[in-house]
């Protein structure tokens, strides 16, 4: 059987899209057939053998990306699936000790799919491209510099992750 990998993501600012297509690259280079695209347009998982599904944290995962997870969580308990997100915690300083809490908005996934690996990445900050609720919510933080902005995202860590992955979306599909 070839195997057809779907790189699912939600995303408001573009930071998960990215590293969705940085996930999609890397398990494409070690030969597998991929699809990267928003869940939002995905109507069937059944053609793909694994399925990668991504969201920002945003008070949790976002709506259309948990509306996607209980869309496709039968077809998705029956293939290998694995998760990630994205959140600006993890650039604050000191936001590692971050992790294990921020771990915590998987819980309502791991609830619906069993994810076969998951991962947390720091995302992008960028008032400029937020909209205007964010970025009134946003500007506090990053005036008293709690949140810095720019571009957190660790595109080494995003690859090992990702070729990592590899086997474990093809051992058992």
């Amino acid at each position: 059987m070839e195997h057809k990998i779907l790189v699912a993501y939600a995303s408001r600012a573009g930071s998960t899209a990215g590293v969705a297509d940085a996930i999609g690259r890397t398990l494409a280079e070690g030969g597998l057939r991929v699809d990267v695209r928003p869940m939002k347009e995905i109507i069937d998982v059944e053609r793909y053998t694994a399925v990668v599904a991504g969201s920002p944290i945003r008070g949790g995962w976002l709506p259309e990306a948990m509306e996607f997870m209980r869309l496709h969580k039968a077809a998705l308990a029956r293939r290998p699936f694995a998760a990630f997100m994205t959140c600006i915690s993890l650039a604050m300083r000191g936001g590692e000790l971050y992790r294990a809490g921020l771990g915590k908005h998987l819980a309502p996934v791991r609830a619906l799919v069993r994810p076969v690996s998951e991962e947390l990445f720091a995302g992008v900050l960028d008032l400029a491209v937020l909209p205007p609720a964010d970025k009134l919510k946003m500007g506090i933080p990053v005036a008293l510099g709690i949140f810095p902005e720019g571009d957190h995202r660790d595109w080494e860590k995003i690859r090992t992750w990702s070729a990592d992955l590899r086997p474990l979306l093809v051992a058992h599909a």
